[in-house]
């Protein structure tokens, strides 16, 4: 873990000096310096005492690089293309998705065999119209409304209406994409 650097870092964009931090926490400028460097590991106590001082919850001190905030930019996400669908890719990688998939009128997935893998899944119309089906359960749902399910349960999501569907889809698996659609 690199805390050392992420509280120097804080510290540099809150523009406080080593000095201000020393009196406010009652911390040494010596061990303030050493823990900035990674020389030295500071308690849990201490740790929170520097966090409240910084104003950051303790466990963004802990938090590794990967576990930060990921930023994908409108012009920088991924696009691809799968069974007649155009996906558009809003995260990155983990195991939370999300994704705007948008289809052709009459395309189904899980229409000639119904489709279920494991994980979350929630759904937003965005666009057209979609007959949704999970196990004795179906809804026509159109533009605005949402829906949600349990993955390993067999499922649906047919566009019924006479345009594009345009659906906003978040699913929580460790599954690849290319076996949830």
């Amino acid at each position: 873990m690199d805390i050392g650097n992420k509280i120097r870092s804080i510290r540099n964009r809150k523009k406080i000096t080593i000095a201000q931090m020393c009196e406010a926490t009652g911390l040494s400028k010596g061990f303030i310096s050493n823990v900035e460097n990674n020389n030295t590991s500071p308690s849990i106590n201490t740790l929170n005492i520097i966090a409240e001082f910084l104003k950051v919850p303790l466990p963004y001190l802990l938090l590794e690089k990967k576990q930060h905030m990921r930023v994908v930019r409108k012009d920088a996400r991924r696009t691809s293309s799968l069974k007649n669908l155009k996906i558009e890719h809003l995260t990155s990688k983990g195991p939370l998705r999300m994704m705007i998939v948008e289809s052709p009128p009459g395309f189904s997935i899980g229409e000639d065999e119904l489709h279920a893998h494991e994980g979350e899944e929630c759904h937003l119309v965005l666009e057209g119209k979609v007959l949704a089906e999970q196990g004795e359960d179906s809804i026509i749902a159109e533009e605005g409304d949402s829906f949600s399910w349990n993955a390993s349960v067999p499922h649906s999501v047919k566009n019924i209406g006479d345009t594009k569907s345009v659906i906003l889809i978040a699913i929580y698996s460790d599954t690849k994409l290319e076996d949830l659609l």
